[in-house]
């Protein structure tokens, strides 16, 4: 299994103190008292603005990312959590409605749009079999996304995406 690597740093560009990470780590504010940029030398992972993997989240792969901000932060990095490498199948199921009522749909490989494909209007819970999964509040994987590892998430509300409708997914592939 290939490790992953994060480096964070307290100012942008890369600035100040810095905390390199290779596993998930809740509360960033531990190491440093902020966070406004980060290097990805390997691996993936998913960066939240807030403790305990909440908030707004941003999938990064290597690279570099000079400034929170451009990112659609609402503040600065808080918690990360590292993204194992998956090389099976994909596979997760997709309901209407909270607790896995009403329209299912199965998918396997990549949606960017559940209405163009499965004339779905909303995806309020889900069900991931295999993989690990990238989801997006708008078509063609645009605006704020949401990191779902297998398990069941019977209501996205209750996870405090009340205000986000889920309209695309996309599979996170082995090329991290």
């Amino acid at each position: 299994m290939t490790m992953g690597k994060i480096t964070f740093y307290e100012d942008r560009n890369f600035g100040g103190r810095s905390y390199e990470c290779m596993s998930d780590c809740p509360e960033l504010n531990s190491y440093l008292s902020r966070c406004h940029s980060c290097r990805v030398d390997s691996g993936c992972f998913m960066v939240y603005d807030r403790s305990n993997y909440m908030g707004n989240q941003y999938f990064v792969r290597r690279g570099e990312y000079s400034d929170y901000s451009r990112m659609g932060m609402s503040d600065c990095f808080r918690s990360c959590r590292m993204i194992p490498m998956h090389r099976g199948s994909f596979r997760m199921r997709i309901y209407e409605r909270e607790n896995f009522g009403g329209q299912m749909m199965e998918l396997m490989d990549d949606c960017d749009s559940i209405m163009d494909r499965y004339r779905m209007s909303d995806c309020q819970s889900c069900n991931v079999m295999d993989g690990h999964w990238l989801m997006y509040e708008q078509p063609h994987f645009r605006g704020r996304m949401m990191y779902m590892r297998p398990g069941e998430y019977r209501s996205f509300r209750e996870m405090g995406y009340s205000n986000m409708r889920l309209m695309s997914m996309r599979r996170i592939m082995d090329s991290c």
